[in-house]
């Protein structure tokens, strides 16, 4: 699984409508607004870098509103949590 942390600038009157259209993709399990240098931040999941870099470059791409992006590749999660079997489930 490939986990990847994209960090969001949004037009300002945009924020809530481009993170709605975020969360409906697949592989993103979660868009956070967010206080800071960055207006959003979303949590993708998926099995392939291919599939990171179809999010990130082709689907999140056709999103009016976005702004420019920063995108951190995970290396290993350090957590209490089972990420792996949580977010497996029903992963094509």
């Amino acid at each position: 699984m490939v986990t990847a942390i994209v960090l969001l600038n949004v037009a300002r009157a945009r924020v809530a409508e481009v993170a709605e259209k975020l969360a409906s993709l697949e592989g993103i399990s979660e868009v956070y607004s967010v206080a800071g240098r960055f207006d959003l931040v979303a949590m993708v999941r998926v099995k392939t870098n291919e599939d990171l870099a179809d999010i990130v470059t082709a689907r999140m791409q056709k999103i009016d509103g976005i702004e420019s992006t920063e995108t951190l590749i995970a290396f290993r999660a350090y957590s209490r949590l089972d990420l792996e079997g949580v977010f497996s489930i029903g992963l094509k």
